[in-house]
């Protein structure tokens, strides 16, 4: 039986040439997913914010294939900031626990795409109600 490959569109209207998220079978792919309002605002130089906002943002395109933030395996987070690791740790905890927590990735890196930005989070997740879910 082939498998299908399912694209979600872009949380933004205005993005790169991505799919938000690609679900293959039960496992859904989420793209570097950052803190961008509706309406494409971002709130600069703020960390919390942009985390909180990155989590909505992440959560809906999570609910829309089929799964959730505890449905999530594997998840990497890129910063620009080393500053906003501990503080990213504490965010990270509160909004994926209580524990076990999903494998994670956490990397510093020198920029994200837009420089405003300072935290992008991208996953891959079972689909909710699937056998190992």
């Amino acid at each position: 039986m082939p498998t299908t490959i399912e694209h979600f569109a872009p949380v933004r209207a205005k993005t790169p040439p991505l799919s938000s998220a690609t679900r293959v079978g039960d496992l859904v792919f989420v793209s570097g997913t950052p803190g961008y309002h509706d309406d494409g605002r971002i709130d600069e130089d703020d960390f919390a914010a942009q985390f909180d906002q990155a989590l909505v943002n992440l959560r809906a395109i999570l609910a829309e294939a089929g799964s959730s933030l505890r449905g999530i395996a594997k998840a990497n987070v890129l910063l620009t900031r080393a500053q906003d690791v501990a503080e990213m740790n504490v965010r990270y905890a509160l909004a994926f626990g209580p524990a076990p927590f999903p494998a994670r990735t956490t990397c510093v890196v020198a920029a994200l795409p837009d420089p405003r930005m300072l935290i992008e989070i991208e996953c891959v997740a079972v689909v909710q109600g699937r056998a190992g879910s």
